[in-house]
Parts: C-alpha cells; structure tokens; sequence
C-alpha cells in the first residue's frame, strides 16, 4: 500500500521548488527581450544612454538568471530522488524535451549570458547586439521545452503503454511537440514573462522619479516597458482565452471545478464572477454569474455544452470499471503472452488503464476492489475547487489590472508626463508584486487542478513517488527550505543593493565627467 505521507511531503516538496523557481523564470524571460529593444534603440541611435540602460538592467538580468540557474538545476533531480516510479514509467516522453532543453537551448543561454557581460568591449555594437538577441532566444526556447514536457503531463498525446517494458514509450514526437496544449501553454506563460520583466522595469524606474534620481534614464526605462508591458498584458489576456479553450478539450474536470460547476448547465454555460464554493453541499453561495461568457470561452459556441462535476465523476466511475478489465487483461498477459483472449480486452480498455490505477491508493489489486473502492476513486478525481475557484479569479483580475496600467503609462509616456503624478508613480511601484502573484497562481491552476494525475489520465500521483520512507522526504524538505530561503535572502539582499545604487551608483549615468573639465 502506498504510504499518504510520502505521497504529500513529495508533492509538497516539488511544489515549493517549483513554485519558488518559477519567481526567477518570468523574470528572466521579460528582461531578456527589453535587454534585446534598448540595445536595438542603442545600435540604431547610437546615443549613450541606452547603452547604459541596457547595461544596468542587465546587472540585474545577471543576478536573477544565477538564481534561476541554481534552484532549478536542484528541481530536476526529484524527478529521480523523490519521484522514481514516475521517471521509470514516463521517463521516455518526459526526459527527452528535458534534455533537448539542457543540450540546446540552456548551453545556448548560458553561452551568450556570458559573452553579453564581457563583450561590450571586444565586440562591435551590430555583434553585441545579436548576442543578447541570442540570448533572448536562447532564454525562450528553454520555456518552449520546459513546457512541451509539462504539455505532455497536461495531454499525453503521441504515445502509448508497452506491456512489454510496462512503461509509457513515445510513438510520435512531433505529436509530443506541437502538442495544442503545448503551443497554448507556450505563448501565454511566455507573455506572462513579459509583463513580470516590464512591471519590474516600470516599478524601479517609478522608484527612482519619486527620488529624483536618474531621472532621464527612469523616463526613458519606464517608456520601453509601458509599451512592451501593455503588448504583453493584452496577449496574455487573448493568449488566456485559447489555454481555456485547450482545458476544455484536454481537462474538462480541471475547467469544472475552476468555474465550481456541480452540475452540467444549459448551454452557454455563464461565468461565475464571485461565490463561495461549498464542497459538502455541492453547491455555491452568493454565485453571481455573467450570462454566455463561460460556454464561449470554454466552446467557441453557443451551443457548446460543458459537462459539470458530477456528470465528470460518473463519467470516471464508468471508465475505473474499463480500467479493471484492461489491469485484469493486463495481468494475464504477463503470465502467458499468447493469451489472444485477454490481449483483446486490453486493447479494447487500455485508455482506460490508468483509471483503474487509481484504485492502488486502496486496494493491492484494482480487480478485488469493491463498489465503495470504486466510488472513492471516482470522488478523487475532483480537485480542491475553492483553490482554483479564487486561484483563478485572483490571477485574472490581475491580468486586468496590468492592462489598465500598462495603457495609463503608454499615455503618460507619449505626452511625457511619467515624472508629474507622484500618485501613479507609487501606484506603479506598489504593483510589483502583483505580476508575480499572478503567475504563481497560474500555475497553481495549471498543476493543482490536474489532481489526482500526474500524467492526465494515466498515472496518478500517488503512484509516481519513489519507495523512500516519509522521515527521508522531510529532511529532504527541510534542506530544501533552508537552502532556498537562504536563496532568496542573497538575491533579495543583492538586488535591493544594485537597485538603491542605480545607474548613477554604478558609474553607468550620467556618464563621468572627461579628465580634467572640473578645472
């Protein structure tokens, strides 16, 4: 039987690497191309102080990508410390985008990372700037592989389970790469980078008006990231509305318990603005709904019907009863692979085999198991829908929000009054934290909502953990947490020290005076 606590220390563990790298991540992928506009308008102008804009935030792209590198490079070996069974019997699709990532797009960053820091002056300006457009690229196809591997736990296409090895084989990799999940998965969390790298670069830049400080230097920083910001917040937005559309062909129950839809509706399904789910009553309080909008998005239709929580968990109960047949097939098979008669009955079942691995959680042998077995397996499938329900709406409201002050400081900027409304500039550096907070919840939805799978429909979580007791993933856990918050504490420590010094602390503006011209 599987031990609970291994199972939740496991998943805790992974989720707070995770969720803890991924506060590096965004960044990195929205500097990088802010990086790549500045030194176009440097190269194309020729005027000093965009080269010096791209070098300070530079400095600051340098300390958050060292960061990023270490938490995440700690992150992949849990796939084989804490999370064994799955890297044995997915490792096939799931390790091959991990190592094209490592092989081509990180060495590929990494690479030019170094040369865009030493390279100002044994490069020419036109070198220099493909470097740090290679570098943007190279940051970008790292986010590209990084989610074809989680598309693929979202909806595993292009492969198929082998009763021979008893593991998930690739059958198809170009069906692994332009996964429609991956593809929708891609350009929005890529777009949600951007709106973190221009968020940070308004809300420093904001900063330094309310002080007076490089004030030249914050206008023009503050422009680059308006427009960029408000392109970005728009595509997320746009972008958000085809990753809905993905869920509802892919993870229907994810969408359900995101909208807390107990019970299926009349189509166009509403959108629920606010309520209070209850999971005991199955219902949910004080729900205020706007007409149509769900069943849209959800079906690009209006006669679209999105099945609720309880048509899914019976829909999941008929599919644990074919997944014992196929188990049952299953073993057969292994006892005599000329069994023609149990080889028919799994294949007619086998997309069904991983409902029938749910029952492990409970029972030894999924075809001993009995109706309440069944019934608890079917219930398990439903995640934590308060989670998502707020989890959802919180990140949304977000979203809005950046695009009403990315729009507000394009219009500030193209009338050149960043510098005059001291209230939008603090407006604009208490946001912050917002696009972090945002993204963080995204992914919460992403990976929260897939519960009880680890691979969506074939392998659930609980039987992807390694046979470590549950004493040896707490001190995992706890190592974790101490080397992580020692982390943040120097790249907290370091950024606040390069920020408080500035372009101006550092050397880089206004430009130093010749020798000489004091006299």
């Amino acid at each position: 039987m599987i031990d609970p606590d291994v199972v939740v220390l496991s998943r805790l563990q992974f989720a707070l690497t995770a969720l803890y790298h991924f506060l590096f991540v965004p960044l990195t992928l929205g500097l990088s191309w802010m990086l790549a506009i500045m030194e176009a308008v440097y190269v194309m102008t020729g005027r000093e102080v965009w080269k010096r804009m791209t070098q300070f935030w530079g400095v600051l792209f340098g300390i958050n990508f060292a960061m990023g590198v270490a938490t995440g490079v700690t992150m992949e070996f849990q796939f084989g410390t804490n999370w064994a069974y799955y890297a044995h019997y997915v490792g096939d699709i799931f390790g091959a985008p991990l190592a094209i990532e490592g092989l081509m797009a990180f060495f590929l960053e990494a690479t030019f990372v170094g040369l865009f820091f030493f390279g100002w002056e044994r490069l020419s300006r036109v070198q220099h700037l493909l470097v740090t457009f290679l570098l943007a690229l190279g940051t970008n196809l790292s986010a590209l592989w990084i989610l074809v591997a989680n598309a693929w736990m979202q909806n595993p296409v292009g492969s198929e389970f082998n009763l021979d090895t008893m593991r998930m084989e690739i059958t198809d990799f170009a069906a692994v790469l332009f996964n429609p999940v991956a593809q929708s998965k891609f350009v929005h969390t890529v777009s949600a980078g951007y709106v973190v790298g221009a968020m940070f670069v308004l809300s420093i830049s904001a900063w330094y008006l309310l002080r007076g400080r490089n004030v030249e230097f914050a206008k023009r920083s503050m422009t680059v990231a308006a427009s960029f910001g408000l392109a970005s917040a728009l595509s997320v937005v746009v972008l958000g509305d085809e990753s809905g559309y993905t869920v509802t062909e892919h993870q229907k129950m994810k969408l359900a318990a995101i909208e807390a839809m107990w019970e299926t509706e009349p189509a166009p399904a509403a959108f629920t603005v606010f309520g209070l789910p209850d999971v005991a009553a199955r219902t949910t309080h004080f729900a205020l709904h706007v007409p149509w909008v769900m069943g849209i998005i959800g079906t690009r239709s209006l006669d679209g019907v999105l099945p609720g929580i309880s048509e899914l968990v019976d829909e999941a109960r008929q599919r644990i009863g074919k997944g014992i047949h196929a188990y049952a097939a299953m073993q057969r098979l292994r006892a005599d692979r000329n069994d023609a008669q149990a080889r028919a009955e799994f294949e007619a079942n086998k997309q069904d085999l991983g409902y029938a691995l749910l029952l492990k959680r409970l029972v030894d042998d999924p075809a001993q198991a009995s109706a309440a077995d069944i019934e608890r397996a079917a219930q398990s499938t439903i995640p934590d829908v308060p989670v998502l329900f707020w989890s959802f709406r919180i990140m949304v409201a977000c979203g809005f929000w950046f695009i009403a002050l990315f729009a507000y400081s394009f219009w500030l900027a193209s009338r050149r009054r960043l510098d005059r409304h001291r209230g939008y500039l603090r407006v604009a550096l208490w946001s912050l934290p917002l696009p972090w907070l945002a993204a963080e919840l995204g992914w919460v939805v992403a990976e929260y909502g897939r519960q009880p799978w680890a691979i969506e429909g074939v392998l659930p979580t609980a039987l992807g953990v390694s046979s470590v007791s549950s004493a040896q993933v707490a001190t995992s856990l706890a190592g974790f947490v101490f080397f992580y918050t020692a982390l943040a504490v120097v790249d907290a420590m370091l950024l606040v020290r390069y920020v408080r010094k500035g372009p101006d602390g550092l050397g880089m503006w206004p430009e130093a005076a010749p020798a000489g011209a004091a006299a």
